[in-house]
């Protein structure tokens, strides 16, 4: 179960949000009275609810906005359980001084910003201790681990517990609350208004992740990634598992270089039964893999993991993304011998330049590569035996094969190309990594110079497809995968 907090400074807006959620399918939300400008009118708020309601009224300390003494807080909350709310929070202290009295259910929280501490399980035993019937523990990430001691305690609790960890790190916390015996988590009224750190909206939480229908059954997918909450992948791999109807779920998972090795360990407790690898970790994760396909290990990157009876497998498929691509404008063309001899200039030095690039020389290609780093480009070149010129010279390359590998023409830099369309030779094949926009201005260019072209989407989504295949043994849905990424990619520019 999904609980939205709600936090607004008028009774009336409070009281709309309250109904419009009850609306939407809201089954509990958070009243936090501690945002009310003026002085509190229980009565008005919580009299003709529409659903269940959690009263809260925090203090600064705890991360609320509570202005007045403590005593009026107390009375406010004795007032609230004398009304008959269905639940009202308590931190360790005011519990103390708020006796149990008719339906009302005690929430009794511990909220701390700075860390996750250590004592987690004695914290937790005396909130119990406090007459709880929920114990609710909020505390801030500062790596995966502290994740997966908060749904240690929540699982092994005798005691219905909530447990947050706030932040990007700790978003897993809140997606997988309930695969881990929590009786519900907690979401916002609307990602621009979160009453926490790290805390996703309510059409997040229901929409994209379907929080609640995970349960402990529920196979985890997710991506890696520091940072990671940019990431498209969520968006398209769980709308995937939705559309078949599959009892899985994908997880954005926040995992700094120095916690790698921890994290992949501990992937078997979480669930996890395979991960999308993105920057920093393709070059890392390899070393965590029993087994290496062989473009994986000749582009020296992995971008897929997945996890077996014989231990975490290692795929690039951006690799195969790219060179399905390119074959696909090969064979319309009537080419019988794809890029053997031909020139392929890519642009860029970083992992997608990589993975094109090792495609390329294996299908005959004479690959150049040029990046505006000029050593990291001629790093780059070193490593995988071709050629490399300076950014100045990339257009004496006389190439059939253009790739940028490059963010420029990225949204919102939209009239920007990293290649002087003059030098686009008719029926070459151009192919630009940027999916947003689709149709970046170098996109639009070789259009116009009769070029073949690839899109970043192309690519995205041909990579997501063969890591979905690679996850559930099924073939992707790729006319949905494409139709909300593009979605996804429309809303991100406004």
């Amino acid at each position: 179960m999904i609980c939205v907090s709600i936090g607004r400074g008028r009774h009336r807006q409070m009281i709309a949000e309250h109904k419009h959620l009850a609306e939407k399918g809201a089954k509990l939300v958070e009243l936090r009275l501690d945002y009310l400008h003026r002085d509190v009118s229980l009565q008005r708020v919580v009299s003709d609810r529409p659903c269940p309601v959690i009263v809260t009224c925090r203090r600064p300390q705890d991360g609320g906005k509570w202005k007045k003494s403590d005593q009026d807080r107390v009375t406010l909350l004795r007032s609230a359980i004398a009304a008959g709310v269905e639940y009202v929070d308590l931190e360790e202290d005011v519990a103390k001084q708020v006796p149990r009295f008719g339906d009302t259910k005690r929430i009794v929280s511990l909220h701390d910003f700075e860390k996750t501490p250590a004592d987690l399980e004695e914290i937790h035993a005396r909130l119990v201790a406090c007459d709880a019937d929920i114990v609710k523990i909020a505390t801030m990430a500062h790596n995966p681990q502290d994740n997966l001691r908060m749904f240690r305690l929540m699982q092994q609790s005798a005691i219905p517990t909530v447990g947050v960890c706030m932040g990007e790190i700790g978003t897993p916390t809140r997606i997988l609350a309930n695969k881990f015996g929590a009786p519900f988590t907690y979401a916002t009224f609307h990602q621009e208004r979160s009453l926490a750190p790290g805390q996703l909206s309510f059409d997040r939480m229901r929409e994209i992740y379907r929080v609640d229908e995970i349960n402990k059954e529920t196979e985890v997918y997710g991506v890696i990634a520091d940072p990671v909450a940019h990431s498209l992948s969520p968006i398209v791999h769980n709308a995937s598992f939705a559309t078949l109807k599959m009892n899985k779920v994908y997880v954005p998972f926040r995992v700094p270089a120095a916690t790698l090795d921890r994290f992949i360990k501990d992937c078997d407790e979480l669930g996890v039964k395979g991960l999308s690898v993105t920057i920093p970790h393709k070059e890392a994760v390899m070393q965590h893999c029993q087994r290496i396909d062989g473009a994986a290990r000749a582009i020296g990157a992995v971008n897929t993991v997945v996890f077996g009876d014989g231990g975490p497998v290692g795929y690039n498929t951006d690799y195969r993304a790219a060179m399905n691509s390119i074959d696909r404008r090969l064979q319309a063309g009537g080419r019988r011998t794809p890029l053997a001899g031909d020139a392929g200039l890519v642009l860029g030095a970083g992992g997608a330049a990589r993975a094109i690039a090792v495609g390329l020389m294996r299908r005959g290609a004479d690959v150049v590569i040029s990046g505006r780093t000029l050593q990291r480009a001629e790093k780059l070149a070193r490593s995988i035996e071709c050629r490399s010129v300076p950014w100045e010279q990339r257009h004496n390359v006389k190439a059939e094969v253009v790739v940028n590998a490059t963010p420029v023409g990225m949204h919102p830099n939209v009239d920007e190309s990293p290649y002087d369309m003059h030098y686009l030779r008719p029926n070459a094949i151009v192919f630009d990594t940027v999916y947003n926009p689709e149709q970046t201005l170098l996109y639009k260019e070789a259009q116009q110079r009769n070029c073949r072209v690839i899109s970043g989407v192309e690519m995205f989504i041909g990579q997501a497809a063969l890591q979905f295949k690679h996850f559930t043994g099924q073939d992707a849905p790729e006319n949905l995968m494409r139709e909300q990424f593009k979605r996804a990619i429309g809303a991100a520019k406004y």
